[in-house]
């Protein structure tokens, strides 16, 4: 389980395709710190560490994964944000986050507001999820707050910590961007779904 709270990011090194599957050799500050088997989320996607040395270290993604997740556009040079597994004693600062992506979305505007920064995503609202106002979202493994939540769209603000250490600061207008809905949100609308059938 993570939290949306990303701890630092890796860039990608090489990228190797093996029939349907990547695997991706990424470059990062914590790499020696991460063990074979060990879960890593990477922008919200949960995958398993390989192989590592020194500073770099490797992980297979598979069709499902490249499908549902950005990953697949990841090329030599993009950075992704890291989060490793929460710990059973530690601090829950985000909100429950699965490392299961449920689907892109794009980024249609960026407002820089005098120090912060406005994101504005639109989704394939087709695929049944929802946002729901100052409801939690995980957008490329960021645990942030939804505001402007709309049918198929929202808004995230991001204060200038977030901006710069994490991969947001790269985001451009159009680009896709991972989404994790909050689970809870995901269960209730399940149960609610049923009642109605």
């Amino acid at each position: 389980m993570f939290t949306g709270i990303v701890e630092s990011t890796a860039e990608v090194v090489n990228v190797a395709t093996e029939g349907t599957n990547k695997t991706f050799t990424f470059r990062s500050d914590i790499a020696n710190e991460f063990k074979i088997d060990q879960s890593v989320s990477h922008n919200g996607v949960c995958l398993t560490v390989v192989a590592v040395d020194g500073n770099e270290y490797k992980v297979t993604a598979i069709e499902e994964t490249l499908l549902k997740s950005n990953l697949g556009e990841l090329v030599g040079g993009s950075k992704v944000n890291l989060e490793r597994c929460m710990p059973a004693n530690g601090r829950f600062d985000g909100h429950i986050v699965q490392g299961h992506v449920d689907q892109t979305a794009i980024c249609t505007q960026i407002q820089e507001r005098d120090g912060s920064w406005l994101f504005d995503f639109e989704y394939d609202a087709s695929k049944g999820n929802i946002t729901v106002e100052k409801g939690s979202i995980c957008i490329n493994g960021v645990s942030l707050t939804v505001f402007n939540s709309g049918e198929n769209s929202f808004r995230v603000a991001i204060i200038p910590y977030t901006y710069n250490f994490t991969n947001f600061h790269s985001l451009k207008a159009g680009d896709s961007v991972n989404l994790e809905f909050d689970i809870l949100g995901k269960y209730i609308k399940r149960i609610l779904g049923s009642y109605a059938a």
